[in-house]
């Protein structure tokens, strides 16, 4: 499926998919990056060593989840914009998505935006909790966004505005 739509199937996406157990203990990164290309500067931006080396520079990167912290250094680095971070423990009925964000205008924390999921499909409105938009992010601002628990694992994007 991933061939044809650019969509990842559910078993591609169960595969680079945290533990039950671990999306329970807090933020987590997670890498859907199923094309094998030249690419790891997620694995030498992260200060936790959580990415695992590569051995060929194509392979696709493994993320040790425990060692994870969920700091999201690597959403930004990711030129593919492929890596999101999840939190399950952000309150009792909501979740966070950290979402990389390459356009105009960027959000402002407060605002509410409609989620999208991997087919740009509104999911669910989501509120704004950070924008984080600086020189070390390299022009790919890292935006926050509370959504219900049971959509944390459909945003992976949004829509700003009408």
């Amino acid at each position: 499926m991933l061939e044809k739509t650019g969509i990842a199937t559910s078993a591609e996406l169960e595969k680079v998919k945290p533990s039950k157990e671990r999306l329970e203990k807090g933020a987590v990164a997670i890498a859907e990056c199923f094309r094998e290309i030249p690419c790891d500067p997620c694995y030498h931006s992260c200060p936790f060593g959580a990415f695992d080396e590569f051995e060929d520079i194509n392979d696709k990167p493994n993320i040790d989840h425990e060692k994870c912290t969920g700091c999201g250094i690597c959403i930004s680095n990711c030129p593919g914009l492929a890596i999101f971070v999840v939190d399950y423990s952000y309150s009792e009925k909501r979740g966070l998505v950290k979402i990389p964000y390459e356009f105009l205008p960027l959000p402002k924390k407060g605002d509410e935006v409609s989620a999208l999921n991997r087919e740009g499909k509104e999911v669910c409105k989501a509120t704004v909790e950070k924008v984080e938009d600086d020189e070390k992010k390299d022009k790919t601002a890292v935006v926050w966004l509370s959504v219900p628990k049971d959509k944390v694992m459909d945003v992976r994007n949004m829509k700003v505005g009408e």
